[in-house]
C-alpha cells in the first residue's frame, strides 16, 4: 500500500506521494490515513468542472486531478487572463481546495506548467519554448516507464529532449514522445475534448453583488434574453432549446432547460417560458448566499429569417392564409408554455411513423420535442372523394376482443358479441391484409400472425373497424396452428 496524496502538514513532516505506507508510519507513527476512493475523486472532479463553466463553456477533464479550460474570447469578462486566473484560484481556495493554474498557448504546455512550474504562470506568445525547457520530462504527459527510460539516458528535462535529433528519439522511444513534444510546443494541433456540447450561441453576465430574489433573477434573465436574441438575429437563427445556468457563490450550479416547438428569438416569449419553468420547478432554486454569475445558452438553434410585418389582407385568400399562419404560431407557443409549466413529457402531439401496424403509425411524442420525425410521409386515410375514411381516427389500446359468427371461416362477420352486446352486421368491406414487420423483430422472436381488417356497420348505424388475427388452416395443410384465429375491435369510425 502506497500514499496517493498528502496534505500540507504531512508534507512538512516528510511524507510524499508514492511512499510506502509502512515506511511512512515508521517515520510518523501518528499518521492518519484513509482509503483512496477513486470514484469519489471522479465525482468531485466532475462537480468542479461543472462549476468551471462560469469561465468558459469549453471545459475538459484531465483525470485524476486536472481541468483544461479554453479561455478564447472569455478572458475579457474578468478583465484579462491574469484577473481570470486569480479569480479562479481565489474561489477554489475559498471552497477549501489547493490548486495551481497556468495559462499558455497550448493545452500540453498549460498542463506541464500548472504541475511542474511555480514561476511565470502566464506565458506570453513566443516564449513557450523557453518556459518549457527547464521542466522535467514528466511534463510531456508520458507514461511512467518512458519517463524512467529517458532519465536513465540523461534526458531529464524537456529542454534536453528538444535539443536532441528527432530521428534517434523516435527510433529509441517511439513516435509518442515526439507527438507529445509537438503538442506542447504547438507544432501539432491538440483540441480540448469538452465535457458538454458547445452551445451554438450563449451570453453571460457577471454580477458585482450576488442576487437571491426570484425577481432579480428574472430581471437578469430578461437582459440575457435580449442579448441572445440580438446575437441570433445577426445569424438569421432562432432558438429551439434554452439552458439557463445560475452559479452560486459557494460553487453550486443549477441549470434550467426549456424546449421550443419552432425557432424563436422573441425576448419576451423566451423570458416568459423561463419564468414559467422557474415557478414550476419541483425543487425550487436554492440561492444560498446568492448567485453571482448567470449564463443563457441556446443549446439548439434553427433557421429563422427576418420577421416581416403582415399587411392588411386584400382578399379572402390572404386573410385565410394569415389567420392559419397566426393560429399555427399560437398553438405552437401554447405548447411551449404548457411544456414549461407542466413538463415536456406531459404535453404530447401525434406524429407519423413509417410502419404497417396501425397502433404504431401515430405515436405520441413531446409537443416541443427537438428531434423531428423523418420516417416518411404520412399516408392518407381518406378515400379519393374525402367522404369515407379508410381507417378510424380513434383506436383502442389495446384492441378489444370480440366473438364472431361468419358464413364461411375466411369471410366477413355476420354477427358479433362485443361488450356483452350481440350486434348484427348489415354491411362489411374488406379484407385489408396487414402482415407482420418481420424485419424489425429480433432474430429469435416469434413472428406474429397476419391480420385481416374489415370495415363493418351494425343495425344501429355504428361503424367498427375489426380485424382477424391469424388465418384458418387450409385443407392441404397437415400441420396444426398453435392457436385458432382471434377477432378484435380496433377502432370506431365517427
Amino acid at each position: 500500500m502506497r500514499i496517493t496524496a498528502v496534505n500540507a502538514a504531512a508534507r512538512d513532516r516528510g511524507m510524499a506521494t508514492g511512499m510506502a505506507l509502512a515506511q511512512a508510519r515508521a517515520v510518523l507513527p501518528t499518521l492518519a490515513v484513509t482509503d483512496h476512493d477513486t470514484a469519489a475523486d471522479a465525482r468531485l472532479l466532475e462537480s468542479i468542472a461543472d462549476w468551471a463553466d462560469r469561465y468558459t463553456p469549453m471545459v475538459g477533464r484531465t483525470p485524476p486531478d486536472g481541468l483544461l479550460l479554453d479561455l478564447t474570447g472569455a478572458a475579457h469578462l474578468y478583465g484579462g487572463e491574469a484577473a481570470l486566473r486569480q479569480d479562479l484560484l481565489d474561489r477554489l481556495a475559498a471552497q477549501g481546495f489547493a490548486a495551481h493554474a497556468a495559462i499558455a498557448e497550448t493545452p500540453g504546455a498549460a498542463w506541464a506548467l500548472a504541475r511542474f512550474s511555480r514561476r511565470d504562470p502566464i506565458i506570453p506568445d513566443g516564449e513557450l519554448r523557453a518556459a518549457l525547457a527547464p521542466l522535467p520530462v514528466a511534463g510531456l504527459r508520458l507514461p511512467a516507464d518512458m519517463v524512467a527510460a529517458l532519465r536513465r539516458v540523461g534526458l531529464k528535462t524537456i529542454g534536453d529532449v528538444m535539443d536532441r535529433p528527432r530521428a534517434p528519439l523516435a527510433a529509441r522511444f517511439g513516435p509518442h514522445l515526439l507527438l507529445r513534444l509537438d503538442q506542447a510546443l504547438g507544432r501539432d494541433e491538440e483540441a480540448i475534448d469538452p465535457r458538454q456540447p458547445i452551445p451554438p450561441a450563449d451570453v453571460a453576465v457577471r454580477l458585482v453583488e450576488p442576487i437571491v430574489r426570484e425577481e432579480d433573477i428574472a430581471t437578469t434573465a430578461a437582459h440575457l434574453c435580449s442579448q441572445l436574441c440580438s446575437l441570433l438575429e445577426d445569424r438569421g437563427q432562432g432558438a429551439r432549446a434554452l439552458e439557463l445556468s445560475v452559479f452560486r457563490v459557494d460553487g453550486a450550479v443549477q441549470r434550467i432547460s426549456i424546449g421550443i416547438a419552432s425557432p424563436c428569438r422573441d425576448p419576451k416569449l423566451l423570458l416568459g417560458l423561463l419564468v414559467l419553468k422557474l415557478k414550476s420547478l419541483a425543487d425550487p432554486l436554492d440561492a444560498g448566499f446568492g448567485f453571482d454569475f448567470l449564463r443563457l445558452a441556446a443549446t439548439l438553434v434553427g433557421p429563422l429569417g427576418a420577421q416581416a410585418l403582415v399587411l392588411p389582407a386584400v382578399d379572402d385568400l390572404a386573410s385565410a392564409w394569415t389567420s392559419a399562419d397566426t393560429l399555427a404560431r399560437t398553438v405552437a407557443r401554447l405548447g411551449d408554455r404548457l411544456a414549461a409549466r407542466f413538463g415536456a413529457s406531459h404535453v404530447l402531439r401525434s406524429t407519423h411513423r413509417n410502419t404497417h401496424l396501425p397502433e404504431a403509425a401515430a405515436p405520441l411524442v413531446p409537443a416541443v420535442s427537438i428531434a423531428e420525425p423523418a420516417d416518411g410521409q404520412q399516408p392518407s386515410i381518406m378515400t379519393d372523394d374525402a367522404s369515407a375514411p379508410l381507417r378510424p381516427l380513434r383506436l383502442f389500446d389495446p384492441p378489444e376482443p370480440v366473438e364472431i359468427m361468419a358464413e364461411v371461416p375466411d369471410g366477413p362477420p355476420l354477427r358479433l358479441r362485443w361488450r356483452r352486446q350481440s350486434l348484427r352486421i348489415i354491411a362489411a368491406e374488406g379484407p385489408e391484409r396487414i402482415g407482420p414487420e418481420w424485419w424489425r423483430a429480433p432474430p429469435d422472436a416469434e413472428t406474429p400472425p397476419d391480420r385481416d381488417y374489415y370495415r363493418v356497420a351494425d343495425e344501429t348505424g355504428r361503424r367498427l373497424w375489426l380485424f382477424r388475427e391469424g388465418l384458418y388452416p387450409r385443407l392441404h395443410e397437415s400441420h396444426e396452428h398453435p392457436r385458432p384465429p382471434r377477432w378484435f375491435v380496433h377502432g370506431l369510425f365517427a
